[in-house]
């Protein structure tokens, strides 16, 4: 604004409603019992927090003898919704505690996205819920300052903007790499480049960790920054950019590399954000990769950073950006042969996030297991490395479908016999429809022809089923009927899909094999079934698959993975992490399993508890 001098002149000064960087330059004042007057209530606050003025924290408390949640469904409600809405428009986040009982939330999230906040300094700390250490971690004024300006956004959804807040493990992940980075630009400068791994578990937030590092090195560190993110699948690439645009931190369409040519242009120029797949930094043959920056305040990121992270395409990669720092991101950790490799070009872990914590924390639900092997099986001692290897590949492509029949017939011949998949087509149909939690289900299958074929031996048991249950219905009297009724409804309404990426000469050689995949590809490219899958009300429930939504696609209903494809490592645990994703009335997820994993699976969930390089499960 504008004011007067003391030589009778104008001069202008910047105002600000807070002192974002000095905390002791507010005023911090806690109302007890204010009321506050709407159009037609009043109502009285246990507690409002005000920064300068602005009622930014809400906390409402109850008697330690009374659920929590009352604190939502009779308070909460009520005061946002109707009552005194006016009191929420500035609020930063919301606090509901009974003493030992606390949870933090927004003003747009629903009950189930109230979280714990368990540590007040460092992620090592003992978890523990209470109000002590909510108020400790997030009250004192340096924090609030902190988790307000640098951990808070707004994201665009089908049902409008909704407020995100960190939750306890992304701030105090981001905050432990944001501290490492200002730390490593006084290193040398083989050090500075590797920032560390952030490696939080699937399902925790990763990309919103990713937004919430860059916004605050923008806001907080001196440079004139840009962000390479970079990713190896199509499906993470999509997901992480979605994420960044949804959120505001860009707006801009043109800055996901859509090819080779495309990728150099970006990095040649002074781009906030570039995203691309690693694939995309390929070269000619013979020719060396060309330097394309020499610029020291670019921070590559990397999506699933120990997957390909090392071969030609990363080399050039480094080649392009010879002087940046380079954060690799994973949602598994690093498993035996990837650490040594990792740490020469990442360094290492900067955060962790274990499954074991996420489940106790309440950001993701617990995953159980259930064997429901055929009799026609393959044992697990008898699968070969060689296969399962082949497999890690997140999709194969027609070379690699080929040497999959070719060079393990056996096995191969096993896992796609009729009977035996007729018999697992009719078991899914009956578990599927006999569930507790009605979420949605992935059926991942070994290759695109054995995912149509399934998909098409389902939706024949499916019709027996519905045929069944109505010769039933015309027998049956009571109670019973409505339960029928019920089911026949669910069963009538339930739409499936074939999802699988795309393939040269497809139409024809699924036709050698009995198989029509016309209709399939037609919906893929003409129906929005992403959308209609992580919609919870669509009916498109059923989705069968072999490679494809198995990373980088999160749709929190999906409550159910069959999984009768041999995997291992990596993928294994990004696979079952798509059943880990909180919702509505949500306990858990489950893990049905039709080829044999259990020993594959035992030893991923023993990397998945690895923190630090001790077992905590």
């Amino acid at each position: 604004m504008t004011v007067p001098d003391e030589q009778g002149g104008q001069t202008t000064e910047t105002l600000r409603v807070i002192d974002w960087n000095t905390p002791g330059n507010n005023d911090y004042f806690v109302a007890s019992q204010m009321w506050v007057a709407g159009d037609m209530y009043r109502r009285r606050c246990d507690l409002v927090a005000f920064i300068n003025g602005l009622p930014l924290v809400f906390i409402e408390l109850k008697r330690p003898a009374e659920p929590l949640k009352t604190a939502f469904d009779k308070n909460l409600r009520d005061y946002r919704g109707q009552s005194i809405p006016q009191l929420f428009h500035p609020n930063a986040f919301i606090l509901l505690s009974n003493g030992a009982d606390t949870k933090i939330g927004t003003l747009t999230g629903a009950w189930e996205h109230f979280f714990d906040w368990k540590r007040v300094d460092d992620e090592a700390e003992v978890g523990k819920v209470s109000l002590e250490r909510a108020l400790r971690g997030l009250l004192a004024p340096a924090k609030l300052l902190d988790y307000v300006e640098n951990f808070t956004v707004f994201e665009a959804g089908r049902g409008g903007l909704i407020k995100k807040t960190a939750k306890n493990h992304q701030f105090l992940g981001v905050n432990r790499a944001i501290a490492r980075l200002a730390e490593l630009r006084e290193s040398n400068e083989k050090e500075r480049k590797r920032l560390g791994v952030f490696w939080h578990t699937q399902g925790s937030g990763k990309s919103l960790s990713m937004v919430f590092f860059t916004q605050k090195v923008l806001r907080k560190l001196k440079g004139n920054w840009s962000f390479v993110i970079v990713t190896d699948r199509e499906e993470l690439d999509d997901q992480i950019s979605k994420t960044f645009k949804a959120t505001g931190a860009t707006a801009r369409e043109d800055v996901r590399a859509s090819s080779g040519e495309h990728l150099q242009e970006l990095l040649r120029g002074n781009e906030r954000y570039i995203f691309t797949l690693i694939q995309k930094f390929r070269n000619e043959p013979g020719k060396a990769y060309p330097p394309l920056s020499d610029r020291s305040d670019v921070i590559v990121i990397t999506d699933e950073a120990h997957r390909s992270q090392y071969d030609i395409f990363a080399l050039n990669m480094r080649n392009a950006l010879p002087n940046a720092g380079f954060l690799g991101f994973t949602g598994t950790p690093l498993i035996k042969g990837d650490d040594e490799r990792t740490r020469e070009v990442f360094g290492e872990y900067v955060s962790v996030y274990d499954f074991v914590r996420s489940i106790e924390d309440g950001a993701t639900v617990p995953l159980y297991y259930e064997n429901r092997i055929p009799e026609v099986q393959l044992t697990n001692q008898d699968l070969n490395r060689d296969l399962e290897a082949l497999l890690e590949s997140a999709e194969l492509d027609e070379d690699q479908e080929k040497k999959l029949e070719r060079e393990f017939g056996r096995e191969y011949h096993i896992i796609t016999r009729e009977d035996r998949l007729e018999v697992i087509a009719k078991d899914v149909v009956a578990h599927f429809t006999g569930r507790g939690y009605r979420g949605k289900a992935m059926m991942v299958c070994i290759d695109k022809a054995t995912a149509v074929r399934m998909y098409d031996k389902v939706r024949s048991h499916w019709k027996d089923e519905i045929a069944r249950l109505k010769a039933e219905l015309a027998q049956t009297k009571g109670d019973d009927r409505e339960v029928l009724i019920a089911r026949i409804t669910v069963m009538e309404a339930t739409d499936m899909a074939v999802i699988v990426s795309q393939g040269q000469n497809e139409v024809e050689e699924l036709k050698k094999r009995g198989l029509d995949i016309t209709p399939h590809r037609q919906r893929m490219l003409k129906d929005k079934l992403d959308d209609r899958f992580k919609d919870e009300n669509d009916p498109l429930r059923l989705v069968f698959v072999c490679a494809m939504w198995i990373t980088g696609f999160d749709v929190p209903t999906c409550s159910t993975i069959y999984l009768d494809k041999p995997m291992r490592a990596h993928t294994l645990m990004q696979t079952i992490a798509r059943a880990n994703r909180v919702a509505p009335g949500k306990e858990s997820g489950l893990i049905v399993d039709y080829v044999g994993i259990f020993r594959a699976l035992q030893n991923a969930l023993v990397e998945l508890t690895r923190s630090r390089g001790h077992l905590i499960f």
